[in-house]
């Protein structure tokens, strides 16, 4: 199963409202740091999709906890 560059989207945007980012420089929680990091492959990579079989375990759960 693939998941979208844009329900990607979603997922870091539903991180980023309940763990925003912190300190002065802004550090990101590492949930959305997770999710930001396969976002910037598949950007770097010009994916619009990435298949869920090749995603680490956590990050996964982070996805599927928004259902």
């Amino acid at each position: 199963m693939e998941l979208s560059l844009q329900a990607l989207e979603a997922a870091i945007n539903y991180w980023r409202e309940r763990q925003p980012a912190r300190g002065n420089e802004y550090a990101l929680s590492p949930p959305v740091s997770r999710l930001a990091t396969v976002y910037a492959l598949m950007i770097y990579r010009h994916q619009t999709s990435i298949e869920q079989d090749s995603l680490d375990p956590a990050v996964l759960a982070l996805i599927h906890d928004l259902h």
